[in-house]
């Protein structure tokens, strides 16, 4: 016990002595709460410790509170080991993330709007996803967020590495297209790719395991044949495809369930260890009534009526199987009191391709319009506002600065040529932050025959416009995204300086990363057949409904398990 002399009534700051002081000195106004000091003990260690007290704290117990120098000679040790402790505990207190990255949801398939300023065009008239939901009111959702391509390979890679597929040369798919061959009612011949993910290049997995993350990825992973542990995430369920483990065609409802049993064992063992971690869950397809359970399917039915469009009931099911496992997840981490400490983020790998699942937009997956690209991001966690939407524009690639960030990595550690910036500021602010990023424009680099009559393109965003390249006919599509975000009004005839000016800003930029770029067609046949899987996909609201036709509306077989 200390000797304590009169009443906690005076003003003065207190006085205290130590060895290296002479007739003491009072607490310095600069020492504030968590200013890190250095001090050279007898051994000749440096110990690093905090101030852990502010000055006033001092000032209100009593200007007569007495510290002699024998007193503080023996608290000094346990003073240090308190202050080594407290540090201890914050580094435990790194934040933890979970990524969930949804197969092909559009941009309106939620429930819940996502834009603040066009909410009927912005969220589903028929799936319910009340766990997504959920997300967005506890944070911020991003009304302005662009997949990296239109198709999921190129997207994920991306994501992962923070450089655009084009710098990496990954801007297809390996679906057993047999890219590279060459129709003869193409025009033009796509660049060879690459769908390996190269080893060589830092994931944001491989980042936060060097800061001590535990790291794990289960469910979709489709960046290559090569293990997801070579890429940082020591815990995985392999290097799965479309298929899923079991190379099935529709591997949900089963492997929506298991990854998420998976992911949560996970949670739970680092949570017991105390150690930071890194989830990542990579959803499958939700395209059908045999991507749901039975109960899961009636209860859509019942919903929406026996006579709603069965495309559209079908769809509901899938994607609200896979909300379900989403809020088993979210009820986990509140469950291990953990939701104070850890970042909840959603996003999808491009757009969804069907009627209506892109709401106001034109076309969906595998097309540069914006139903391919546009897709949702809801982000939760410590120090975002509930409720938030935001309109800054932002990308895959930056998801990987931000992550950074938000674990507190210091940019100097970042690896070389990431294209992306932190939205750290605009998560934790009003949504209205600057970016900052290499680049102004947002490049998306597509120049393969798909699921988009007009075949190879390319698209850049700049402030409220977008420019379309067709490599087959040539012709530039000039959109103001902000008064025609469905692109029904080319505007480029009556803008020859914005369209030169942004065509050679795309040229500028697909020059820089060496992008692979289409090339004539010696043998070009008009009248040949054409690759790609198009049909025609125009017009706002849609969703690209061309591609594969939908699965029929058929009766769950009662003996079905999830």
């Amino acid at each position: 016990t200390l000797p304590f002399h009169g009443s906690n009534t005076g003003s003065n700051p207190v006085r205290v002595a130590t060895s290296t002081e002479k007739n003491g000195h009072p607490v310095s106004s600069g020492d504030r709460m968590g200013t890190p000091r250095k001090v050279k003990m007898p051994n000749g260690r440096v110990v690093v410790f905090k101030i852990l007290a502010r000055p006033n704290f001092f000032e209100t117990l009593s200007a007569t509170w007495c510290f002699p120098r024998y007193c503080m000679k023996k608290l000094a040790p346990l003073c240090i080991l308190l202050a080594v402790t407290t540090l201890v505990a914050e580094e435990s207190k790194k934040p933890n993330f979970i990524v969930i990255m949804g197969e092909a949801q559009g941009w309106a398939s939620l429930s819940t709007p996502l834009d603040d300023t066009r909410t009927e065009g912005s969220a589903s008239r028929f799936i319910l996803t009340p766990n997504l939901d959920s997300i967005a009111r506890s944070g911020i959702r991003f009304s302005d967020f662009y997949a990296s391509a239109p198709r999921c390979t190129p997207t994920r890679a991306a994501f992962f590495t923070g450089i655009s597929p084009a710098a990496l040369k990954m801007t297809f798919v390996n679906e057993g297209k047999k890219e590279g061959n060459v129709s003869p009612g193409d025009k033009v011949i796509p660049p060879d790719c690459t769908t390996e993910l190269p080893v060589t290049v830092e994931t944001i997995a491989d980042l936060l395991k060097k800061q001590g993350y535990a790291t794990a990825h289960f469910g979709k992973w489709h960046v290559g044949r090569n293990s997801p542990k070579e890429h940082g995430f020591d815990e995985n369920d392999g290097a799965n495809s479309n298929g899923g483990p079991d190379n099935v065609e529709d591997p949900n409802p089963k492997q929506c369930h298991e990854i998420v049993r998976q992911g949560i064992d996970f949670i739970e063992r680092e949570a017991q260890a105390g150690k930071p971690f890194y989830l990542q869950l990579s959803e499958y397809p939700g395209r059908g009534i045999q991507t749901a359970s039975p109960e899961t399917f009636l209860s859509v039915r019942n919903r929406l009526g026996s006579s709603a469009d069965a495309y559209q009931v079908n769809l509901a099911a899938g994607d609200e199987e896979i909300d379900r496992t989403i809020g088993e997840v979210i009820a986990k981490v509140r469950d291990l009191g953990l939701e104070k400490n850890t970042y909840i983020i959603y996003t999808a790998d491009h757009g969804a391709q069907g009627r209506n699942a892109n709401g106001i937009l034109t076309n969906g997956k595998g097309s540069v319009s914006e139903g391919g690209v546009r897709v949702p991001l809801l982000v939760q966690g410590p120090g975002i506002k509930p409720g938030i939407f935001s309109h800054v524009r932002a990308s895959m690639v930056d998801l990987f600065p931000t992550i950074a960030e938000l674990a507190g990595i210091s940019p100097g550690v970042l690896p070389r040529g990431l294209e992306g910036g932190s939205l750290t500021g605009v998560m934790r602010g009003d949504g209205k932050a600057v970016v900052q990023r290499p680049r102004d424009e947002l490049v998306i680099h597509f120049p393969h025959y798909d699921k988009d009559e007009m075949g190879p393109a390319s698209a850049i965003l700049i402030g409220n416009y977008k420019l379309i390249r067709i490599y087959e006919s040539g012709e530039r599509r000039l959109f103001d995204l902000s008064t025609d975000i469905s692109e029904q009004h080319d505007i480029a005839s009556a803008n020859p300086e914005i369209v030169a000016s942004m065509d050679k800003k795309l040229s500028d930029y697909l020059l820089a990363v060496n992008a692979g770029l289409p090339s004539p067609n010696p043998n070009y046949d008009p009248a040949g057949a054409r690759s790609g899987d198009r049909h025609g996909m125009k017009g706002a609201g849609n969703g690209g409904g061309g591609g594969k036709k939908s699965h029929p509306w058929k009766q769950p077989t009662p003996s079905a398990t999830p």
